[in-house]
């Protein structure tokens, strides 16, 4: 696709909260940015009591994950003594949150000249790379994600992170497609996720969720497509009950003009600051 964004897809993302874009990573993009996932996997050494992803809140190794490489289990891959049961390539959630600084190859992926152009086109005056991961969506145990907005864990005053989602793979309603409420940005942000006294990690709640605004539309696509989510959006996805893995990877935006707050879970040690593209 061509650099920037038109009239049309910036009508399109303010009218629902979401953005489309099919072929925006070519087939050798996501060859490469595979590889790579498998590399970073096949030279890991897990820990024999891994961090399960969803049972993470008081985890010191998710809290301090913000400009790190850290890897997440399913729940359905450790046994009842939090051992794996599995092998870690088929066990993992997802990895995180440092791809774009501490990795080459993510690097140049998430710096190119392409997500500049949609982030300044889509109002993001100094756009600043806060958080990517990869999350996997495993055959038959990919977990569903609940309904949520990325605003409530992804802070500035006033709210600007937006999201990019990358398939690497085909997405669909049965191995776990993303599932999003059309205008369901216009609402209020319903919670608030951030550290409390003591780093400790809370969840307050700002307002009803009373159906997140409407019905949820499946965003079926195949590999290679790029949506763009609002953080108010309401989005979740369903759980992979198939034999095909799902893979994806993800980028969060947010404006390095304004305020970041200190109670954001996600922070940074001082010699790895925030940067743009």
């Amino acid at each position: 696709m061509t650099e920037g964004i038109t009239d049309a897809m910036r009508a399109a993302y303010d009218r629902d909260g979401f953005l489309v874009v099919e072929g925006f990573a070519s087939p050798k993009d996501c060859s490469a940015l595979s590889a790579r996932i498998d590399s970073l996997i096949e030279n890991w050494e897990a820990p024999m009591s891994p961090t399960v992803f969803g049972a993470h809140a008081a985890d010191r190794y998710f809290l301090e994950s913000g400009d790190q490489i850290r890897f997440f289990f399913e729940a359905g891959a450790v046994d009842d003594a939090g051992r794996p049961n599995r092998p870690v390539a088929t066990a993992l959630n997802k990895i995180g949150h440092a791809l774009h600084d501490l990795d080459p190859v993510f690097d140049t992926f998430f710096r190119s000249g392409r997500f500049r152009a949609l982030s300044q086109g889509l109002g993001l005056h100094d756009p600043r790379l806060l958080q990517s991961m990869v999350i996997f969506k495993q055959p038959g145990i990919g977990a569903p994600v609940g309904m949520h907005q990325d605003a409530t864990f992804l802070r500035t005053d006033p709210p600007s992170v937006t999201g990019f989602w990358i398939a690497l793979e085909d997405a669909s309603l049965d191995n776990g497609c993303l599932l999003a409420v059309p205008g369901g940005h216009r609402g209020p942000l319903r919670k608030w996720f951030g550290r409390g006294e003591g780093d400790v990690l809370e969840t307050r709640v700002l307002a009803e969720e009373d159906g997140f605004g409407g019905k949820p539309a499946p965003l079926e696509v195949p590999a290679g497509t790029l949506i763009v989510l609002h953080g108010f959006l309401p989005h979740a996805s369903g759980p992979n009950k198939s034999p095909r893995s799902r893979r994806a990877v993800t980028l969060h935006v947010i404006d390095g003009a304004l305020p970041y707050p200190e109670d954001n879970w996600l922070q940074r040690r001082a010699d790895l600051p925030l940067r743009g593209f």
